[in-house]
């Protein structure tokens, strides 16, 4: 699935990835937690990393899981190559700038959240006595959770994925019928985006939890992969059927990814976004297509073809009415092209009513 995340979050997931379960570096923190030991590792060794470290001493040695167990024996933060793949040093005190704001409240934590935030590096923290795993990055911080548990949490994720993704499919067949009876309104319009929102806030929080879940995930990412299917390009389908010439597709669903979660049932909001500089439009307005959509049902009709077919009916109602000799006239057209896109219109039409009195 396409990520609409910041690049802030995009840094948490790379971040989470390094200390997944089957990774070296996990297997090595694990060890440290076992042995009641807490750490504060820094997961990049950049010249500006260095310049806030003080003592310690050089290790410039490969990294293993047992070799930093027994280094986080002492109480100095360890400090890991960007790569992963030595440990730079250990031992160190590090001495980040005072004033970057921090919400944690132990040394240890404390000090790796302002590390993280002022060199926008990703840190990692143990505590002893707790033995809780905070993963700071990119301004934000999150705890590792047993695996048990997060499996857990991902299966009860996905089930709420499934029973979103009958709603918008729900809201999708709605839109093709009253696009082929063309009495599309804004409101049918924007349940679709509302909905497809919703889908791929679950989606990416899986995702996460996924990236999280390491080696442990394959199942689970069979399941997304399988439930989330091809929902980004409908929905990239759908928005550039709608959106007026001077808005992107990117840009309306960038906005609609801005929105709060409360905002995003406010279907009002969704179809802000679809039309921005109406806010109060009236959600029964009736509203027509461009097509693009439908022809993408077309095997093998390039992305060019299409949008020429589509400019050149200025929409999916006299589009419907076209004939093969109609499409012709289209520069980039040829015979066979036309009979495929007259036959999958066809075809569309009368499923479609098939489906209504079915």
């Amino acid at each position: 699935m396409k990520s609409r995340h910041s690049g802030t979050n995009e840094r948490m997931r790379d971040a989470l990835a390094c200390v997944a379960p089957g990774t070296p570096l996990r297997s090595g923190i694990d060890r440290v937690v076992r042995a009641q030991a807490g750490a504060l590792l820094v997961l990049n060794d950049a010249p500006d990393v260095l310049s806030i470290c003080s003592g310690g001493f050089l290790v410039d040695a490969p990294y293993s899981p047992q070799r930093l167990s027994e280094l986080a024996k002492m109480d100095g933060a360890i400090i890991i190559s960007t790569d992963g793949g030595r440990i730079a040093r250990a031992n160190v005190h590090l001495v980040p700038d005072p004033s970057v704001p921090t919400s944690e409240t132990g040394t240890r934590h404390r000090t790796a959240e302002r590390v993280a935030r002022s060199l926008n590096v990703p840190v990692v923290s143990a505590s002893e006595e707790m033995g809780v795993i905070n993963v700071y990055a990119g301004g934000s911080k999150r705890q590792l959770q047993e695996v048990s548990h997060l499996l857990d949490r991902a299966n009860q994720a996905l089930q709420t994925l499934e029973r979103y993704k009958v709603r918008l499919d729900d809201a999708i067949l709605n839109l093709t019928t009253v696009e082929v009876e063309d009495v599309v309104t804004l409101r049918d319009v924007a349940a679709v985006v509302q909905r497809g929102e919703m889908v791929h806030r679950i989606a990416d929080e899986i995702e996460t939890m996924i990236i999280e879940l390491g080696v442990e995930a394959r199942l689970l990412r069979l399941q997304l992969d399988e439930l989330y299917g091809e929902i980004d390009n409908e929905l990239d389908l759908v928005v550039a059927d709608y959106i007026p010439a001077d808005r992107s597709t990117g840009e309306t669903l960038e906005e609609m990814s801005r929105l709060s979660d409360d905002e995003v049932l406010n279907i009002r909001l969704a179809a802000a976004t679809l039309f921005p500089n109406d806010e109060n439009e009236d959600l029964g307005r009736e509203v027509s297509p461009k097509g693009l959509r439908l022809l993408h049902r077309v095997s093998r009709l390039p992305q060019d073809t299409a949008s020429a077919v589509a400019d050149h009916f200025g929409g999916l109602a006299r589009l419907q009415r076209a004939t093969v000799d109609d499409l012709l006239l289209i520069e980039c057209m040829d015979e066979p092209t036309a009979r495929a896109i007259r036959e999958t219109l066809t075809r569309v039409t009368e499923s479609t009513i098939l489906d209504q009195y079915s």
